[in-house]
Order: C-alpha cells, then structure tokens, then sequence
C-alpha cells in the first residue's frame, strides 16, 4: 500500500495540468448539491455518486488538483493492500507480496491512479468486495459480512454500473470452488439486492446513451491488449497448478481479469462501450497472477538458495521499475493527456482586452471558462444564452445560429478557444460551422497560440462591426 501510495504521490499535480475529463469533475464538484441534482438529471447521472463525493471534498478542503486526484490516489492504495491480503491468504507472504508491489507499477493503474475520475475508487471497491468474498470461502462468517459485501457491490454500482460485472467474476470462483450451498445463498442473496438497487440507475441512463455514442465500434486492433493480459494471466494461472474445487490465486484472479475483460467485449457487441478504464478493476486479477509467478520463483529457489530467494522480489520490482520508468514519466507529464484546459487559460488572460468576446468550438471547450472563470472575466461569451449550472448542463445552451452570426457580427475583437490541430476533429454542429465561417470571412487571425492540446486565436474585424 505504502508503495502504490508514494507512486501515486510522484507528480501528482502534472504541472499543474487539467484535462478534460477532469475538468468536467472539477467543474460540477464546485456546483450546489440542488445544481449537481439538476444535472444529473440530463448528463452524466452514471457518474453522480462520485460528483457528489468530489463536491463534498472541494466543500472541505477547496478546489485544486490535490483535493481532485488524492481520492484516486488512496483508493489504488487500498486497492494494493486487497491484492496483497488476497495473495498472502491463498499463496503465502511472497505471492501477496509481489501481487500487491505489481499492482502499483501496471501502466493502466499508474495513469487512473492520479486521474480525477471514479475508476480508481471502483478498483478498491473491487479489491475488497475480493476479499470479502474470499473470507467468506475460507471460514465461516456471520451475515454482517454478506452485509458489508453487497454494501460495496453496491457502492461500486452507483460509482460506474458497468462494474457488476464483477458478480459474474465472482461466480465463476465459486463454481471454480465450488463453494458450499450456504455461501451460494448468502452471495445470490446479497447480489440480486445489490444490484436491483443499482437498476433504476441503469434504466435511468440508458436515455442519456448518446454520451458514449463517440466510442468507435470494436475492431480487431482492440483486441490485442486483452488478448496479451489474458496470456500473462493464463501463464500465472498455470503455474498455480489450479484445480476444480480448491480456493486458489488462480480460482480468483483468473476469473477477475477475464470476465470483465470478456464481458465489456460481448457488450461492446451490442453497443460500443469500450474502453480500458471501464474495467480496469480487472487489473486485481492480474497483478494477482503476476504475484503468483514471481512467488513461484521465489519458493523454487528457496530450499536450494535460502539467501539469494530473498532478492529475488526485490530485484524484479527494481528491473520493472527501470523498465518502466519512461513510461511513469510521461504518465506524469501533461503530454500523457489530449489536453489541459489550464494552460489555455493563461493564455486567455495575456490576450484578452477587456470588452473582447469570446467564443468556443465546439461548446464543450467552455469546460476552460468553468473551470478557471477568473480568467475570462471581462469577456463576453456572446454564443451562450444559458449557463452551464443553470442549464443542468456541463457546456450550457448556445443561440441559435442566426442569433450567434448577428452577435458576431457586431464584435471588433473575438476570442477563439479551441482543439489544438494535432487533435481536433472537424466541425460538425452547424453552430460550429457558423462560427468558423463567419470568423473566415469577416475576420483577420492577429495572434495564435496553441498549448498542450489547446488553442486560442484572436481575431479582429477586416472593417467596422456593425
């Protein structure tokens, strides 16, 4: 735990840097609670819980990147300890050992661990409902524990739905198990309650779908990541020597790693939903089976090498380490994400006069203003005829086309804030369309700046407004 804690604490600001994503928790966390509810009623209810969470912290301990990645950081923390538990518990010190020092140095965990999304947090709900689980295999236990168990099930539902998919993981280890008639009523007891508590949030956001119609249709090219975790799972469940009916690493990591992995896939099938950080609780099991493998080692190399088996933990965290170290670096820099809506803002406030207008392509890039709005100040967002907050939205309500030209049109000095060229995609709202035509015929570009994945043009009129 100690160990993913000081990785999660390493830059963790990134330069002071704010992605997108990010920046959209940033933003709805500083809202009223009556503001978030409103929200949630027309865009990202999937994610209310965790807005409410993050609201409460920026309530205590104000908005910043601390405050908005220190969360994620803790809750990878306690992720590690879960997989160290499991590991000790059915393989010895060694297999826990490595799992939960494995665990950490994961790519995909070291970038959601200082990320201010709810992923992280789902990973240590997963890590401990795993435990929970596993407890409840190896002794007898009382029903307070079913209790706690089908509370963080729950809790995991309500932080990203998609996460249920763990009750089918944890099927499969008690059909792997084959756990007794009473630990299969007990679990199918508290999961069906579990899970139609998370339903009406499920059928609730089912009519908000058109947030996740940007995913692309799954392609083959997909595949190769969970292919390639599927054989180094498959190899560290090898060598555990599974066997049906025997509690093992294998009976647990296996089916945690693959059945979301495969599961995702079969939804994707149907709709297009995927995405890594989706189940990237499904790394537990992996770093289980990875735990496995180098405790393995160590207890072959024990009886003959009783000193240098010692080193060999250490060793192999050191080599990885190393190894990935490039990785860790850029993970931590501002370039690991498609932007920072931060470092715009700088911008913003060297360029701006005041009296400017400003304006943003596409809509969503006014996530800038939300979040550093002190740096607009004086400017006039002329497209917008409803705020962000009182709209229930995260990019408010814009004019219509006609109203945005005529406003435009009126302007000697206009502001652009948009999609660095390396990332932008072509313009699509016919809003957006509007704006660019209006800025090409009747304005001269005077200054550009572009900056991690953001730009800003200031454009000034060929003649009079009018």
């Amino acid at each position: 735990m100690l160990w993913t804690l000081a990785l999660g604490l390493w830059g963790l600001s990134r330069q002071d840097s704010v992605w997108r994503d990010e920046a959209a928790t940033w933003q709805v966390a500083q809202r009223s609670t009556a503001e978030i509810w409103r929200m949630l009623g027309n865009v990202d209810v999937v994610h209310g819980c965790y807005y409410l969470l993050m609201h409460l912290l920026f309530e205590c301990f104000g908005p910043c990147t601390t405050t908005l990645r220190l969360p994620s950081v803790l809750a990878t923390g306690a992720a590690a300890a879960c997989v160290a538990l499991i590991g000790h518990r059915l393989a010895g010190v060694w297999v826990g050992l490595a799992a939960g020092m494995a665990f950490g140095l994961l790519p995909a965990v070291q970038f959601y661990l200082q990320e201010g999304r709810p992923y992280a947090l789902v990973a240590a709900g997963a890590g401990i409902a795993t435990l929970l689980l596993v407890t409840a295999l190896q002794r007898r236990v009382r029903a307070s524990h079913w209790t706690a168990y089908g509370g963080v099930i729950l809790l995991m539902g309500l932080l990203n739905w998609l996460s249920l998919v763990i009750l089918a993981a944890h099927l499969a280890t008690l059909l792997w198990s084959r756990a007794g008639r009473g630990i299969w009523m007990c679990w199918a007891a508290v999961s069906a309650a579990a899970t139609a508590c998370v339903l009406p949030l499920i059928l609730f956001s089912r009519r908000q779908s058109a947030q996740v119609s940007w995913i692309p249709p799954l392609s083959w090219h997909m595949l190769i990541g969970p292919a390639v975790l599927l054989a180094i799972g498959g190899l560290g469940a090898l060598l555990d020597r599974p066997r049906a009916g025997r509690l093992s690493v294998a009976s647990v990591g296996l089916p945690l790693l693959a059945v979301p992995q495969i599961g995702l896939i079969a939804l994707s099938l149907v709709q297009p939903l995927f995405l890594d950080r989706y189940i990237l609780y499904s790394l537990l099991g992996l770093a289980l089976l990875i735990g496995t493998a180098i405790g393995t080692a160590v207890q072959a190399a024990g009886p003959r090498l009783p000193r240098a088996s010692r080193w060999i933990l250490p060793v192999v965290v050191a080599l990885a380490t190393v190894a990935l170290l490039p990785q860790s670096l850029a993970k931590r820099s501002p370039a690991s994400r498609v932007d920072d809506v931060l470092a715009i803002a700088k911008d913003v406030r060297r360029m701006k006069e005041t009296g400017n207008a400003v304006l943003f392509v596409p809509a969503a890039r006014r996530d800038t203003k939300s979040v550093s709005p002190s740096a607009f100040s004086g400017l006039r967002d002329i497209a917008l005829i409803e705020s962000p907050e009182k709209s229930g939205t995260l990019k408010g309500v814009e004019a219509s086309p006609e109203h945005i030209r005529a406003a435009m049109l009126t302007q000697r000095r206009i502001l652009l804030v948009t999609d660095a060229a390396r990332v932008a995609k072509p313009v699509s709202a016919e809003r957006d369309r509007v704006k660019t035509s209006v800025l090409k015929k009747y304005f001269t570009p005077v200054a550009d700046e572009e900056v991690r994945g953001r730009r800003l043009t200031v454009y000034e009129r060929h003649g009079p407004a009018r």
